[in-house]
Formats: structure tokens, sequence, C-alpha cells
């Protein structure tokens, strides 16, 4: 039994701040209402994943999916060949084959976002598409004729990327300039093929998302709609996934399950209390409650954990987040090391910070020095005879001992660990 088409949904999205502008709010809720609506977003392979920043979309994807609407999700393998121009320099173009793959590639990782359960049979399953399949056919006649015309130079100009390009020494190409044409005619293939009236997107797509509202109202005199998403930045202005210069990705090969839990349990907490209504899909109490404690108990660091467990849950699923909240626990002496897979303890120890051997095994005070944990090989000595010092977990009480055999975890691993939380790995090299 399908759920009623729209039961606020506007509203909830409101309350989560994931709108930052929409085209007429009153006839869009009005579309909502009369529905069921279908509405995409679309995501352009210009790398091999998506990075956290995405996850802001599904979460307005998966609102209108739960409101009885139908989703499109469009990864570009045309608008990816091209590039939306940014405002400091030209895009390097990346090669069709390499964008195909990169297309298939990200749209066989974001499909469990929005897939359902047999339980939720009565909400709309996605259908996936690529803008390449009414892209390629395009000949530059058609492209000028039946699309160009529609296109004021004037109104093109004026997009911020691009009149920041045009006051560079950079310039722009008219293949990046082109870019607004080819978005805006995804919106209109979309509705002639789907039906589909409704877009969202990043803030910084605006104008991109609004020259197809109109390029469908004068072609096809429908009245469609648009919603975007406010650009999310650190409280220090850092962009969102970046990690000491490092992305977040969604892809596990990119990214591990296990940096994904810990990039989300170790955000600052400004971030964690404003980026939880944002991410999080729990009811508004809760989420309401986990503000004040993290306000009265911020060690706790509920928000925080809320989202590295809702987050990785849906990016990752339920064995990889057990994994990666066991991993966790045993780096510092909570369970068992022997009881993680090897995949997880590689990627905990080379997050945590690891040292490389080769041959004789050094001994446990010159692990500890060789892998930073101690400046010198008498603060070693001095932190063993402290208590401060373990080895897989287990206290040492001898710094000249050397690891032996039965040490050595799976993949060739040894966990130190100084007090607390200062942790690192040592691999052996075969």
């Amino acid at each position: 039994m399908s759920l009623p088409p729209d039961f606020g949904v506007i509203d909830e999205l409101h309350r989560r701040g994931l709108i930052a502008q929409s085209t007429d709010e009153e006839e869009l809720r009005k579309h909502l209402a009369d529905g069921p609506v279908t509405y995409y977003c679309g995501f352009d392979p210009t790398a091999p994943s998506l990075h956290v920043g995405h996850l802001l979309q599904f979460m307005v994807l998966r609102a209108l999916q739960r409101a009885g609407h139908q989703p499109i999700v469009l990864v570009g393998g045309a608008t990816g060949l091209i590039g939306d121009p940014r405002p400091s320099s030209e895009r390097q173009l990346n090669d069709k084959e390499t964008v195909a793959g990169w297309v298939d590639r990200i749209r066989r990782r974001v499909a469990p976002f929005l897939d359902l359960p047999a339980e939720q049979d009565g909400l709309r399953a996605p259908v996936y598409v690529d803008n390449l399949d009414w892209t390629a056919p395009l000949s530059a006649i058609d492209f000028l004729r039946d699309l160009g015309k529609h296109f004021r130079v004037n109104r093109m100009l004026a997009k911020e990327a691009v009149s920041a390009r045009l006051n560079s020494d950079a310039g722009i190409s008219y293949t990046e300039f082109s870019y607004q044409i080819l978005q805006a005619n995804d919106f209109l293939e979309l509705n002639r093929r789907h039906g589909c009236t409704l877009q969202s997107g990043g803030s910084d797509q605006w104008g991109n998302i609004t020259a197809g509202v109109d390029l469908l109202r004068r072609v096809e005199s429908v009245a469609a709609h648009a919603l975007s998403t406010p650009l999310i930045t650190t409280a220090d202005g850092t962009k969102i996934g970046k990690t000491e210069g490092a992305t977040i990705w969604l892809d596990p090969e990119l990214t591990s399950p296990y940096a994904f839990f810990q990039y989300w349990l170790t955000i600052d907490d400004v971030d964690a209390r404003s980026w939880l209504p944002l991410f999080s899909e729990r009811p508004p109490a809760e989420i309401d409650a986990l503000i004040a404690e993290s306000e009265e108990r911020p060690a706790a660091r509920a928000p925080q954990r809320a989202l590295a467990e809702e987050l990785t849950l849906l990016v990752h699923g339920p064995d990889e987040l057990r994994q990666a909240e066991a991993a966790g626990r045993a780096l510092f002496g909570r369970e068992d090391l022997r009881s993680l897979d090897a995949a997880t303890l590689d990627a905990a120890l080379r997050e945590a910070g690891s040292a490389t051997i080769e041959g004789e095994t050094p001994t446990i005070a010159q692990l500890f020095q060789r892998t930073g944990l101690v400046s010198s090989l008498s603060e070693a000595r001095r932190t063993v005879k402290e208590g401060g010092a373990y080895l897989n977990n287990e206290r040492v009480t001898d710094a000249d001992a050397v690891p032996a055999g039965p040490d050595w975890l799976p993949g060739g691993w040894l966990v130190l660990r100084r007090g607390k939380r200062s942790v690192a790995g040592v691999q052996r090299q075969a």
C-alpha cells in the first residue's frame, strides 16, 4: 500500500535545514500535495567516488522518497566529460573510458542509499539514468538550434563561477561555458521520458538548476520546480569531508569504513551539533536530546557517535559498522584484537599511524620510538617502567623484550599503545 503523496516533507526539509533556495514554495507545496511527483538529482563522475558532502543530496532524495515521491538518480556520463566550471581554473578533461567506468562504479555504490527492503514496497524504487544516453546522439546543429536558441548569453555570464573566470587570467572555454545548457537539457529529457518536474541539488548549482526550469517552461510549457541544499563547511571554513588534506570518500576502496566512521566520530562539537539535523533521520525530539547532551557533556560526543553509527550503516552496511565499532574498541583495549578481520585491522592501524619493519624484529622500546609514540629509547623505558606501555593491549613489563611469533596479529601487525589514547601499528614486511 502506498504512503500518502506528501505528509509535510517541505516542513521536514526546512526543520532539518536542508533547503537553501526553492522556486515558488507555495506552488511547490501544492505540487507535492497533488503528487506523487517524479524528482531527480544529478551527480557528475569527476572522480571514482562521491564524497561525504554528496550525502546531503541523498538526505533530500530519501526524505522525498519516504513522502511517496519517485526518485531519479542521474550519474552524468555526458556532463562528467565536460565538467561544471570552477571559479578558479579549467577542469582537467578525463577520457571517455575512465568516465564510463566511474559512472558504473558510482551508480553501484549509491544504489543501496535508496533501494528499499521488501516491507517498504509501498514506496517507489529509484530510477538510475546516465545523461550520455540522450546527449551522445545530439548533433552540433541540433544542440545549437533546438537548445542553444533558448539561452541568453547575458544570463549565462551572470553565473558566479563563469563571471569569476571571465575576470581572471585563466578565462573560460566554450566547453565549460556550455555546461549549463547540457544540465538544463537533462531536466527537459527527464520530463519527456519520466514526467520529472522537480530537481534538487547544491546551492552552487542553482543557476544550472533554474536554467532547466526555464527550459522546460519555454519548450514544453511545463511548470517545473527546484530546490537547493546549503553548502556545508566546518566551523573553521574547511569544506566538509576534508581532513588533513584528504577527502572522505563513500567508496570503501578509497576510504575504509573504519576511517569513515572515525571521521564522523572526531568532528568538532560545533559541527556535530549543526550537522546532526542535516544528516540524521532520527526523530526531532531525539536530535534535540543529543544536542542538549553535547552541550552539557561534550566529552561524551553523543552527536558525533550518532552520526558515525547512522551514516556508516547507510553507506557501508551493518557488518562494516560492527567491524568499525569493534576496531575502535579493540585498539584501545576494550575488545580482543584478534576478533577483527585482517582488512579492518589494516585500515584501522593505517589510520592511527604505522611503521614497517624488515628483517630482525626490534625490541619493544625500539618499536615505540620508531612509531613515534615516544621520542627516545629512554622515554620508552620510562613509559614501560611507569606501566603505560602496551603490546596488543597487554601491559609491557620488559622494554627490551622482542615480540615473538604468537604476538603477531593477522596481516603481520603489532598494536602498540601508550597510555589510554596513543596508538600505532607495526607491520612486518614479508
